[in-house]
């Protein structure tokens, strides 16, 4: 038997956490647990996730509908139910807005991999989903394409959404990510971040492995295990390419499709600094043939 009430309680703990951390600012975030077939506890819109007690949380079933619960469910328990519809493994979603993670979203620019031995054994590529209105089934469709791939996805524009076998764990998932997004963006203002090399990246994909976790890498042929590659072909759709970052390539990995905006990137540089560079270099060729 699932034990409801404890269920609540950890809900509440790791609310808690999120809020202290800064994960949530506000009445940000949403939680979830999957306490049965068709029984789900998640917590309710309008209220800071620090403060919660386990009587403000509310439950509904596997379609959405509010069975229990004297507040109001989150408006984004759609994104929840489309996880665990998907992966009946999954009990507990944690939705928030973590700032280093969320920086990488509103930037489109994809985590770089291959820096840090934990975000490799543990999380592996990270995908960063199309924006879509929140609390929409559009919205909650938008993370369909990586669920089998991954814990825990950036959300363009808005946040991230990790997921797992119990509250805490799903929690992790998140805690790890913005930890690493943060880790990067510091060395990066200190001039460079260095990357493994493939033996010692391969070496991780093989613990990795080896210890029972997956990795869609593990799978891929012909892959730049540290050229994003895993969800490359998503980044067009979203808006995603590196700009910040630039990864290393180990075997010729592809250029980076298109991005909307003032001018596409690829390779970090813009379609329109390349025509300029370009421009610049004809005249400045053609100067010098002239004299």
């Amino acid at each position: 038997m699932v034990n409801i009430h404890k269920i609540k309680q950890e809900i509440c703990e790791i609310g808690e956490r999120l809020y202290k951390k800064g994960f949530a600012a506000a009445n940000d975030g949403n939680i979830s647990y999957r306490a049965g077939t068709n029984q789900v506890v998640c917590t309710p819109t309008m209220i800071s996730k620090g403060f919660m007690k386990p009587d403000d949380l509310c439950v509904v079933d596997m379609e959405g509908n509010q069975t229990s619960g004297r507040r109001k469910m989150t408006s984004e328990i759609k994104l929840h139910l489309a996880i665990m519809k998907e992966r009946s493994e999954i009990k507990s979603v944690v939705h928030c807005h973590p700032p280093h993670a969320t920086a990488f979203g509103i930037a489109r620019e994809p985590v770089p991999m291959c820096v840090l031995p934990e975000v490799e054994i543990f999380l592996g590529d990270v995908p960063i989903a199309k924006y879509d209105t929140p609390g929409s089934q559009e919205f909650a469709d938008t993370i369909l394409p990586f669920v089998h791939k991954s814990n825990v996805i950036i959300l363009a524009n808005h946040g991230t959404v990790s997921f797992g076998e119990s509250v805490e764990n799903a929690y992790w998932w998140t805690e790890i990510l913005d930890a690493y997004c943060r880790m990067l963006m510091l060395a990066r203002g200190l001039g460079s971040v260095n990357y493994f090399s493939e033996p010692e990246a391969r070496a991780l994909l093989d613990l990795k492995q080896k210890w029972g976790y997956a990795d869609p890498r593990l799978e891929a042929k012909n892959c730049d295990i540290c050229a994003n590659d895993t969800f490359r072909e998503s980044w067009q759709e979203s808006g995603v390419s590196p700009k910040a970052f630039q990864s290393p390539s180990f075997c010729g990995a592809k250029s980076a499709p298109p991005a909307g905006g003032n001018g596409s990137t690829v390779a970090g540089v813009s379609t329109d600094q390349e025509a300029l560079i370009q421009s610049i270099t004809d005249r400045v060729m053609a100067t010098l043939g002239g004299r």
